[in-house]
């Protein structure tokens, strides 16, 4: 059995997750009826989702009580890349969207009765500040990232002057949490098998061909945003070739967050492949969890999409100097999805409100994306969740590549060569 489990673990992960994949996409075409195997991918996400934030809590926690006077993280370079990306993806849809102007069709059958969107942006940013003083127990129990990076950080901060021995053993359990979730991550191409099987089997693709331009849209501009302007990013930051970066992290990131569907589930995975790539743990630690709540590029396109598709359809007449302004909003509103439940949909009325769409007109398009969130949904949260990544290693690259003096006892020796 040690035989077996090493020798699957040499096996690269990537490859262990596209058999996973196929084996998943097969099952759901033949037996869709083993409704059983839908667990691996349920127990695989809860997993996840389960050890995450205790994860960034002791981790977070951990790197600040270590931290020196005066020790330089890259953080204020990765908040600005964070909102900078969040705005240009979302001009990227509103230049698609003139491009290739879409009209949708609603759907009566769809339900959105009990889902009630926010009523502004005010709204959406009190929920954000909420969650930021929320007790830091019940933070955690409900996985408000926020809210425990915030605590997190105080407690950090607070154990500087803590002996020693304190700060080793918070150092003790960051490091079994970290295995833990190394565990967990290695267990991904069953989860995924388990998660692919759900969506052929239950949901069929069938329901996806009347939205096919739609969709085309959506996610044409992701991989615009992901393959055309994250380079151009990454080679400004790092000025080397940057497709060896973007394609690392699209392959160790994108591809679990496709099917997990879930930023907050990723966040191990993140951690993980930020260690991998010999990132400086001061600055992921704290840098990828807020970037699953407020780096949110594919949200801001759906927004931005979505809302324009609906004024399309109305007829609605959009001058290029409102769409700006709604590219703002929704970079603004993304940043915040993580704090309204139902996440980047449900903020598609914010936007609408811009162009004087009624709320009933708006939860349609909601309905809309309901019935498309099988693909957009699994795009949306793949782009922002290997962004998260790309945009901490460029701060780190770029700092080493300005400043190799302050790394003089970090000698960089990623174990995936990059650079």
């Amino acid at each position: 059995m040690k035989n077996a489990i090493k020798k699957w673990n040499s096996i690269s992960l990537v490859k262990r997750i596209i058999c996973g994949l196929i084996i998943g996409i097969v099952l759901g075409l033949t037996v869709p009826q083993a409704s059983g195997i839908s667990i691996l991918g349920d127990l695989f996400v809860g997993a996840l989702r389960g050890v995450a934030p205790v994860l960034v809590f002791f981790l977070v926690m951990s790197a600040l009580c270590h931290m020196g006077q005066g020790q330089k993280t890259n953080m204020k370079t990765i908040v600005i890349l964070y909102m900078g990306g969040n705005l240009i993806s979302a001009l990227c849809a509103v230049i698609a969207s003139y491009i290739f102007p879409i009209t949708l069709t609603f759907s009566e059958n769809t339900n959105t009765s009990d889902v009630t969107p926010p009523s502004g942006v005010t709204e959406v940013l009190t929920n954000l500040l909420m969650n930021l003083v929320d007790n830091p127990v019940n933070a955690i129990i409900n996985a408000n990232y926020i809210g425990i990076l915030a605590w997190a950080i105080i407690f950090g901060v607070a154990l500087k002057a803590a002996n020693d021995g304190t700060k080793k053993a918070l150092e003790n359990i960051s490091d079994a949490v970290s295995t833990a979730v190394q565990w967990v991550i290695s267990c991904a191409p069953f989860g995924i098998m388990g998660l692919i099987f759900t969506t052929i089997s239950e949901q069929g693709l069938e329901v996806l061909l009347g939205y096919g331009r739609l969709i085309l849209v959506l996610v044409g501009t992701m991989a615009v945003v992901a393959l055309v302007i994250n380079p151009i990013i990454v080679f400004f930051f790092i000025r080397k070739n940057p497709y060896k970066l973007v394609f690392t992290c699209l392959k160790e990131s994108f591809i679990t967050a496709f099917f997990t569907r879930s930023s907050a589930a990723n966040i191990p995975v993140n951690m993980e492949l930020s260690r991998k790539l010999g990132l400086d743990e001061d600055t992921y630690s704290i840098s990828i969890p807020l970037g699953a709540t407020v780096n949110m590029a594919g949200a801001a396109i759906t927004i931005s999409t979505m809302a324009l598709a609906a004024a399309n359809t109305l007829d609605i007449k959009v001058s290029f100097a409102t769409a700006l302004i709604m590219c703002v909003l929704a970079a603004a509103s993304a940043a915040g999805a993580s704090g309204v439940a139902g996440g980047s949909l449900l903020l598609i009325p914010l936007a609408c409100s811009l162009f004087g769409i009624p709320n009933d007109i708006a939860m349609q398009v909601v309905g809309v994306g309901f019935i498309i969130g099988v693909i957009q949904d699994s795009c949306e949260t793949g782009l922002n969740s290997s962004t998260d990544v790309l945009y901490t290693a460029i701060a780190d690259f770029r700092d080493r590549r300005i400043h190799p003096e302050r790394y003089a006892d970090k000698p960089f020796d990623p174990e995936i060569k990059i650079l």
